[in-house]
């Protein structure tokens, strides 16, 4: 894949395209909406693993501590910076063509635990160089394939961890997979590096 993207890349939404699993996860989740601003210049998009057939208030748990509005995405609308974007358990998050929401359909769990990477593949095709990837604690590897698609086509990859030191599971499986990793940092400290490389975007092409 192309590392450098030609200038159309350079318009239209960011995209920040979020993964994690389990308890963890979800705490990590919480703690980084918490830390965005209310003014962030980009789309989040986020995918925790959920079991397909279950009911989910994941909304709601997200909503409580975020600033940003978190909506559960329906098929075809327009992505719209500023907020904070989620599928149903059995219609899985991805991003189309003209920044519009896609819905894949995972009854069954057809695709449980890949649905990370279904969501950071999707992003590094679509906003390639306006894409951000960000994975979160969680066990396996999922996120991993998606996030090197990311680097590839442009775009900035992040992960979870202390030190420098990537966090054990999905973080460390990621660093591990294929291509460099641009940032490791605690949620707090990787919202701080989001919002700061956005505003120097937002400066270049002001």
């Amino acid at each position: 894949m192309d590392r450098n993207p030609s200038s159309r890349d350079d318009f239209g939404p960011h995209f920040i395209a979020i993964g994690a699993s389990g308890a963890d996860g979800l705490g990590d989740l919480r703690d980084l909406l918490e830390a965005f601003p209310a003014d962030l210049p980009a789309v989040v998009l986020v995918v925790l693993h959920r079991p397909s057939e279950r009911i989910s208030h994941l909304r709601e748990v997200l909503a409580r501590r975020s600033i940003l509005p978190v909506v559960i995405a329906q098929e075809d609308d327009e992505f719209r910076p500023g907020t904070c974007y989620i599928g149903e358990p059995a219609a899985h998050l991805s991003l189309a063509t003209r920044s519009r929401v896609h819905l894949i359909e995972g009854s069954q769990n057809k695709y449980r635990n890949r649905t990370v990477d279904l969501l950071f593949t999707s992003v590094a095709a679509h906003a390639r160089a306006r894409a951000i990837g960000v994975v979160l604690r969680g066990s396996l590897s999922d996120g991993a394939r998606g996030l090197a698609a990311i680097h590839f086509a442009g775009g900035v990859t992040m992960v979870l961890g202390t030190r420098g030191t990537a966090a054990r599971g999905m973080p460390s499986n990621a660093t591990e997979y294929d291509g460099p990793i641009d940032f490791i940092g605690s949620a707090k400290e990787i919202a701080n590096e989001i919002v700061s490389r956005l505003r120097i975007k937002a400066v270049k092409f002001a």
